[in-house]
């Protein structure tokens, strides 16, 4: 049991017990065995996060645990969500949430995989809403999937009216939700006289506002650092932009809301950004207002485009937004409130991988492989984390593990970013390896994989009864030419056809041709991204395993008698 708390969510009472197998109870719960701890998260530098953990640490199975956790909120601006079955393995036998309401008092509720709607009762004042489940089968884990409302019982609430610390507001709308979140940054965009003076100094020379707003976000860049510090209402209102300037960091909301000061100053107007941000994370309700964020960026419109500004990190290049926060839903902190917006989509040609390979087999089957390859967009996230945050040897310590092959030795690996390079960034890599033992020599005969970098890692088990749709939430294309210099005297016995796939997931090519000792391998894929028919997932699985199978198609060659 884990229950967390900080200076707006009190426990008032925890009480639990221990079952057996034909529900005996066995012990009960003493309140000096529930510990108290810090719960800062990994995230921050500090918060106000508690938490109450117990555990009974009892080994006979079957048993059964029960607790029952009473708590108090100080604030109405967010309401738990009721998830009964919250994850996969598990059965529900009895889950049920009351919910009692004062008169007057406008609750709104969104619920997901719940037949009918909640039994309403009359109470003194009010009422009282109840929904409520019954035996249900535990769910298996199926790959690819959505959110998990789109196959579980979920009820989102959230109030019209309410309120956090001083502040009163109303998310009835994105629109009044928005005005909030402004009330919250109002005056908070003051910069000290130096940093006024520092914006016209730098942007004095600028032609555009285009080149305004790199000269800006750079300075940011280099003169701030990102810390998260989340304490009391501190984590939906920014420190102000004096604070920032004068202390050198702040964190998602600050950073921003600094960054907007600046772009203010030199007379361009920008938007205090609300985002649930993670890889992959583009799930969001857009017809239910309810806070569903957690992280802030910044946009500033233009004439004819828009430019994003990630405020959190120091290296990325203007204008462009990673996986992190890519494609999804944003709130838009306007003059007239709230407005949602979606983040830009980068289609598969911006996301792409191309890697050139030469690569030299002798006698005993050993390769030395030389190796180029760029990144574009999403495709490039990765390894622009990899040189920015890493040092050399951590950098060799990741590749080691991509790499899909029993046993190699890396002599050479550098990466080069291509600075400014939008609409997206791009990096490119360079790999010197030896591959001992790569090709098998059995005899007269040498067989060899011509895929040496780029396979497709595992294969999709079959599965009956599929009940959700399909999720593929990437974007990209790879195109892999390897040329193998092979030993001398070696002939073609074997060489696997050429394979065309196409699918509505995307499409696959593979072919490979030998002249004389070279061995020529060309490899295309390009996956699509969205939401697919649970109906199309067998189709799915033999077009990924078909890759597999021919990501491994070996080429057999024959040495010539003397």
């Amino acid at each position: 049991m884990q229950e967390y708390y900080d200076k707006f969510r009190e426990i008032k009472d925890i009480s639990g017990a221990l079952y057996d197998a034909q529900g005996n109870q066995l012990r009960k719960l003493k309140q000096s065995e529930v510990r108290d701890q810090s719960a800062v998260s990994d995230n921050n530098l500090m918060d106000d996060g508690r938490m109450k953990t117990h555990n009974f640490y009892h080994k006979v199975y079957p048993y059964t645990v029960t607790y029952e956790i009473e708590y108090r909120n100080r604030f109405t601006a967010s309401m738990p969500r009721w998830v009964p079955q919250g994850s996969y393995q598990y059965a529900v036998e009895h889950s049920r949430m009351e919910v009692s309401v004062p008169e007057g008092f406008d609750l709104r509720f969104r619920q997901y995989q719940y037949v009918g709607n909640p039994e309403q009762k009359a109470e003194k004042g009010g009422k009282q809403l109840v929904w409520e489940v019954k035996n249900i089968a535990a769910m298996q884990e199926e790959p690819y999937t959505g959110p998990l409302r789109d196959r579980s019982t979920v009820v989102y609430l959230a109030p019209g009216k309410f309120s956090f610390a001083e502040y009163d507001g109303d998310m009835s709308t994105w629109e009044n939700f928005g005005r909030f979140q402004a009330t919250l940054n109002q005056g908070r965009d003051v910069l000290p006289a130096n940093i006024k003076a520092t914006v016209a100094q730098l942007t004095a020379n600028a032609k555009t506002d285009g080149e305004k707003i790199r000269i800006l976000y750079e300075y940011m860049q280099k003169n701030t650092r990102y810390i998260s510090i989340q304490l009391g209402i501190g984590g939906w209102q920014p420190f102000d932009a004096t604070y920032v300037a004068t202390k050198g960091y702040g964190d998602c909301k600050a950073l921003a809301n600094y960054m907007k000061s600046l772009l203010a100053e030199a007379g361009i107007r920008s938007h205090y950004t609300l985002v649930h941000a993670g890889d992959g994370e583009t799930d969001f309700m857009e017809d239910f207002t309810v806070d569903q964020f957690n992280h802030i960026i910044l946009c500033v419109p233009g004439a004819k485009d828009t430019t994003w500004l990630e405020c959190t990190s120091q290296t990325a290049p203007a204008g462009y937004l990673g996986s992190f926060t890519n494609d999804r839903p944003v709130l838009l902190i306007t003059e007239q409130g709230g407005k949602l917006v979606r983040t830009p989509a980068y289609p598969a040609a911006q996301n792409l991988q191309h890697r050139m390979i030469t690569a030299e087999a002798d006698e005993a089957g050993n390769l030395k492989v030389h190796c180029h390859t760029r990144y574009t967009g999403l495709q490039q996230d990765d390894y622009h984390g990899l040189v920015n945050y890493l040092n050399k040897e951590k950098q060799l310590e990741v590749l080691k593990k991509r790499l899909n092959l029993p046993s190699f030795d890396i002599s050479r690996l550098e990466y080069t970013a291509t600075a400014g390079a939008l609409p997206v960034p791009e990096m490119k890599e360079s790999l010197e390896l030896t591959v001992p033992n790569y090709a098998s020599i059995t005899g007269k005969r040498l067989f060899i994989t011509p895929n040496i970098l780029n396979r497709r890692n595992n294969k999709l088990s079959g599965e009956s009864g599929r009940t959700t749709d399909i999720y593929l939430r990437m974007p990209y294309q790879d195109a892999d030419t390897v040329q193998i210099i092979l030993p001398a005297g070696y002939t073609p016995e074997s060489v696997f056809a050429p394979v065309e796939l196409a699918s509505p997931f995307g499409s696959y090519s593979a072919k490979v041709t030998v002249e004389g000792n070279r061995l020529l391998y060309v490899r295309r894929l390009e996956m699509k991204a969205g939401r697919f028919p649970a109906k199309d997932y067998g189709e799915l699985e033999a077009f990924f395993n078909q890759i597999y199978k021919s990501d491994r198609n070996r080429v057999v060659l024959v040495k010539k008698e003397a």
